[in-house]
């Protein structure tokens, strides 16, 4: 999970001297027969992005050649390319560095296209949101990941907790950490719950919905001023001190840098904790998992909309192909048979509740967040947010283990990266 959520944005300026308006690759010879068009995705998605290439090239004329490339070195590639004009004829990018490509040009303008959409306006709108520039639309969804959470009935059942009633608040989330690990933490392998202490992407994915739950905001819409000194991340803010300080974390919380943040929860280790939905198929099959939106402290709803949107490049020759593949995978019938089918989440919110979705009411609920939670909005979100060494994973352990007073002072230091 860490490698979706960091990565440093590296882009400066372009060498990209191509024309990227709304006409960028639309005026194209007619080709004389079916068109191969090239994809690529980085890893962290390879498994959505290959079945539906799958699916499109088993019943479409046209083709899709995928690549997958290590998520770590997506950035840079793209980057290469774009400079290079060797882009494929389409690509997909983590949702938060979409703005990114668009401000780079780097995707074609596809405003006319999405708006013959029959189902446009039940496509994500966090992803939409993040994929529009000056009023242009430049990308449809292609992967999504929410941040919810997950309770282990078993031990709540252990702990005296009503095993089907999950947290409302985080209040309440706090008090039946706090109770499993009073019950069940005394041989110190149970703990009450987890998170990643050291990791930034961690704590925007986890702890940013119950600022917005609570109908708070971390950062200004232009994602150029950090809030995250404001009541509602402090308060936060306090309830996870409190945890920490009264060892319901668990002994590696403090030094938990990603890599390792989800693999807890799986062996029954955990009472209740954020986790990725996308980790639900991925339980033990006989682990009785409840999940619940993330709550501000007193209630409330939301969720990080995070995952992969997708676009065509700027510089292709095969737009008319590449859309006939982009449109195909918002569609009912990839949205339903391909995604649903496999308890991924749904880049449409109009097919929340579908006849695979249905058998789960959790998977439906997962799918109904899409249209509640957010995708937070800042060109210079890796630097500052998802950077090891940037000023938002050092105002978060103050905040947490440290030195609160300190907030305030590195918030406007968090506020100078992003301005930067």
């Amino acid at each position: 999970m860490r490698r979706r959520l960091t990565g440093i944005a590296i882009f400066g300026v372009l060498a990209l001297t191509t024309a990227c308006g709304s006409g960028g690759g639309t005026e194209q010879p007619a080709a004389d027969g079916p068109v191969t068009i090239t994809m690529w995705t980085r890893a962290a998605t390879q498994a959505q992005s290959e079945r539906l290439v799958q699916a499109y090239n088993g019943s479409h004329k046209n083709q899709v050649k995928l690549t997958v490339i290590p998520t770590d070195n997506y950035q840079p590639r793209i980057a290469s390319a774009a400079g290079a004009r060797q882009l494929p004829d389409v690509f997909a990018a983590d949702v938060i560095f979409v703005p990114n490509y668009t401000s780079q040009g780097l995707f074609l303008d596809i405003t006319d296209r999405i708006a013959a959409l029959p189902y446009k306006q039940g496509l994500a709108p966090s992803h939409m949101k993040l994929g529009t520039l000056d009023g242009k639309q430049y990308t449809v969804p292609h992967t999504l990941d929410l941040s919810v959470w997950f309770w282990n009935k078993d031990l709540y059942a252990k702990a005296g907790l009503d095993p089907e009633q999950g947290p409302k608040t985080l209040k309440e989330f706090a008090e039946q950490a706090t109770t499993v690990q009073e019950k069940l933490g005394k041989d110190g392998k149970v703990h009450g719950t987890f998170f990643g202490g050291n990791c930034g992407g961690c704590y925007v994915f986890t702890f940013w919905p119950s600022v917005w739950a609570a109908g708070g905001q971390v950062m200004n819409a232009e994602g150029t001023t950090s809030l995250n000194d404001q009541a509602a991340m402090t308060d936060v803010f306090g309830i996870w001190r409190d945890l920490y300080e009264k060892k319901v974390t668990g002994p590696t919380a403090k030094e938990e840098q990603g890599p390792t943040w989800t693999g807890f929860f799986p062996k029954g280790e955990i009472g209740v904790m954020p986790m990725p939905s996308t980790t639900l198929g991925l339980m033990p099959p006989d682990m009785k998992i409840g999940v619940a939106p993330i709550a501000g402290p007193d209630g409330g709803e939301s969720t990080f909309v995070g995952g992969d949107s997708i676009g065509i490049a700027s510089t292709t020759k095969n737009a008319d192909a590449a859309w006939e593949f982009l449109s195909w995978t918002v569609s009912d019938d990839a949205q339903v048979e391909v995604m649903a089918k496999n308890k991924d989440v749904l880049a449409r919110t109009d097919l929340a509740s579908n006849k695979y979705s249905a058998e789960d009411p959790r998977v439906v609920l997962i799918n109904s967040l899409v249209a509640k939670g957010e995708t937070p909005y800042a060109l210079r979100f890796g630097q500052t947010f998802n950077d090891p060494q940037g000023p938002w994973l050092r105002l978060a352990r103050e905040a947490v283990f440290g030195d609160a007073s300190k907030v305030p002072a590195l918030n406007a230091e968090v506020t100078k990266s992003l301005q930067q």
